[in-house]
Formats: C-alpha cells, sequence, structure tokens
C-alpha cells in the first residue's frame, strides 16, 4: 500500500468529502482520505437527506462567501451529473418588538453589504403568500428566494465518487491516533499504519481536538446532541417544493423545517438546542423534551405540517465559543489546515473543501476567510463565554 501522498484528508464526512473532491480535481492520486468509521456514517453531523443552502446570514463575514457555495456545488453537480441543490425559497421572521427582531436587522444588513436581494414583509402578507402559517402577533419577515436544500446523502457520495474518478485513495474504518509534524510535512498514525504528506487537511468533525491533542493544539469545541424529526404530514401537496418554503423562525429557540423532501415527509428541528455530550459516550436516542416542545410549535404555527412521526434522527453539532468557522494553519505547524464548522457548515461543505484545497496546493485562497482565524479569543482565550444563538 501507497503510504507517501502530498495531501491527506483526515475526516471525510461533508466537508471532508468536499475537500478530498477539490483536491483530486488538480493532485489526482497525490491525494489520500482517511475516515475513522464506514463512509457516509451516521455518528457525525453530516448525514441526512437535507440541509439548508441560503444566501441569507446574520454576518457580513459568511454573506461575502454565501454566493459562491451555490457555484461550488454547481462544479460539482455538472461533472458528476448528480443534483444536490434544490431551490425552494425560503422565510425567515421574527416578532415585532421582541428581541430576536434585531436578528432580522441583522441578516438585512449582511445582505445588504453583499448586494443580495430579498424581501421584507409583515406576517400578514408572509401568510397570505403561505397560508400554511398560523401566527396572530405581528411578524418581521425576510424572503428569499434562492434559498434550498442541500443533499447531504447525494452531496457526500459525490463529492467522494468524483474524487476517487480523479485519482484519489479514500480508506474507511481507519482512524488516526495522532499525527507527528516533520520539517517540510507531518505522518499521521493509524491502525493500519502510518502515512505521510507534505500538507495535512483536518476535517474531523467532533474528533478535531482529539487528533489535534498529539500538537498540543485544542479548539475547545463543545458537541452538542441534535435531532431532526420527519411527519408523515398527510399534506404532502400542500407542503410540496414550489408551495411552501423552508422556515426559520427566530425566537429564544430557532426553529426551522423544510417542505416535503428525501423521505415522503416534512422534516423540522430546533437548532442548537440538544444537550453537551461526551463523543466516546453517546446516546442515538431522541430528547423526548425537545420532541415535544417542536411538536407543540408546529401544532400552533403549521398545523398542517404535522402528521404521524416517521422517526426522529440524531446528529451532531461541533461548536466553537462563538459559533464561527475555524479555517487556517497551525501557527507552530503550517503545513496542517485545520477546519471547524460550527453546527452551520454543510451549505458550504464544496466551497469549503474549494478553499482548503487552494489553500494546500497554493498556499493561499481567493476568498475572504481572515474572521475565521485560530487567532481569536472565542479560540485562544479559555474563559471566553459561549454564544451558541446565531
Amino acid at each position: 500500500m501507497r503510504t507517501d501522498y502530498e495531501y491527506i484528508v483526515v475526516g471525510c464526512g461533508g466537508i471532508g468529502a468536499g475537500t478530498l473532491y477539490w483536491l483530486a480535481r488538480r493532485a489526482g492520486k497525490d491525494v489520500l482520505g482517511l475516515e475513522q468509521f464506514n463512509l457516509f456514517h451516521l455518528n457525525g453531523g453530516s448525514q441526512d437527506y437535507s440541509r439548508i443552502i441560503r444566501l441569507t446570514y446574520h454576518d457580513a463575514k459568511y454573506t461575502a462567501l454565501t454566493p459562491h457555495t451555490y457555484k461550488a456545488w454547481a462544479t460539482l453537480e455538472e461533472e458528476s451529473g448528480v443534483q444536490v441543490v434544490t431551490r425552494t425559497g425560503s422565510v425567515e421572521f421574527a416578532e415585532v418588538d421582541s428581541p430576536y427582531q434585531a436578528d432580522v436587522d441583522l441578516y438585512a444588513a449582511a445582505m445588504d453589504a453583499a448586494d443580495i436581494p430579498y424581501e421584507r414583509i409583515n406576517g400578514e402578507e408572509m401568510m397570505r403568500r403561505y397560508p400554511q402559517f398560523r401566527f396572530d402577533k405581528p411578524l418581521d419577515v425576510l424572503i428569499q428566494e434562492q434559498t434550498g436544500i442541500a443533499d447531504p446523502h447525494r452531496g457526500n457520495a459525490a463529492h467522494i465518487a468524483m474524487a476517487r474518478y480523479h485519482g484519489a485513495t479514500v480508506l474507511d474504518n481507519c482512524r488516526v491516533n495522532r499525527i507527528s509534524p516533520f520539517d517540510g510535512g507531518v505522518t499521521v498514525h493509524t491502525a493500519d499504519g502510518s502515512f505521510s504528506c507534505r500538507q495535512l487537511i483536518v476535517t474531523a468533525g467532533a474528533w478535531v481536538d482529539q487528533v489535534l491533542s498529539s500538537v498540543g493544539m485544542k479548539l475547545h469545541v463543545t458537541v452538542t446532541k441534535e435531532q431532526v424529526t420527519y411527519y408523515a404530514t398527510p399534506n404532502l401537496r400542500e407542503f410540496a417544493i414550489g408551495r411552501f418554503p423552508i422556515f426559520i423562525s427566530h425566537d429564544e429557540n430557532v426553529y426551522y423545517g423544510f417542505p416535503v423532501y428525501g423521505e415522503v415527509a416534512t422534516k423540522a428541528a430546533i437548532d442548537a438546542s440538544g444537550p453537551t455530550i461526551d463523543i466516546h459516550n453517546r446516546s442515538f436516542e431522541p430528547e423526548p423534551e425537545m420532541t415535544a416542545l417542536l411538536d407543540h410549535w408546529l401544532a400552533d404555527h403549521i398545523p398542517g405540517f404535522v402528521g404521524p412521526k416517521m422517526y426522529t434522527r440524531t446528529c451532531l453539532y461541533t461548536m466553537t465559543k462563538d459559533r464561527d468557522f475555524v479555517v487556517d494553519r497551525l501557527p507552530e505547524h503550517p503545513q496542517v489546515i485545520v477546519y471547524c464548522g460550527a453546527g452551520h457548515a454543510y451549505k458550504f461543505a464544496s466551497l469549503l473543501g474549494q478553499i482548503m484545497s487552494e489553500m494546500a496546493i497554493d498556499g493561499e485562497t481567493q476568498y475572504p476567510i481572515a474572521p475565521f482565524t485560530l487567532n481569536r479569543p472565542a479560540i485562544t482565550d479559555p474563559a471566553f463565554p459561549a454564544q451558541f444563538h446565531i
């Protein structure tokens, strides 16, 4: 077995798979991916049929990137013939005069900074367009037509398949025990032997601190167990794509959901609301209190959305204390590039893969990633107060 490569990617989930694809397009057989579980496993945060892809965001550092996410996915779609992105449109809203109306202002300002088009309407107009909603308090609403679904089930498989098509090697069930940087490269020690490379990209999700511990680095991430529920609504036509948008409700809890896609069912969840877990001792069972909270909110505000539960599936969020990305090189070991997506990165999976491939091959990227540095208080200050609401 070959043991020496130009580029190694540790972790082949959503962003790792994207990185393998973009590296292999340029470096072919000099690319190796290492995954500790089987490919497309359910242990992390990159599985299931749907994630939201959107131009809307709360901060200009993200809206500077969001238009490019669609272009990166389009490259994969054109090359593979697999559709990953489906447009649905979206509504995002908060109650007028609530503390969370400020979220809507932030989203609007960030889109203005990037010249992203949107509509800002009231709740009555939203319910005129989408009578599936039921609200009796005034709402401040943003509508963005380009919002859609990025399908991890398709996207991950297409990224991996096309990385292999271009010559990359991908080894699953190959756990990384430690990494050892040396002058000009890195040795990656696994349960199946050691591999060396010139540039290492760590996209290990919830296991990022474990992988980096051998070089004395920690991102101090918080890992939570989140969940999504599929409802076998009897009102399929009413909640079909084209008739019902993706929604995001900004409140004390951030509720979000999808039209019928993936399963013959609707899907909804509450963002960043799950318990903190130990990744070595986690349960895959849903949290009943979270399920009940979501059920009640949907029954009050989108009653036709619900039906018999098809199933509830858990996944992991891996969050920095400021809930911003990390995309940077280790200061003491610049041959190691580190990524953390903070629980909201899948929409960026192909673009982040492109960015990290440029960093590894060219030494720099064309995209503005300076805000995602390791040299910020949320990473360097152990006392930095965690804030997960975005």
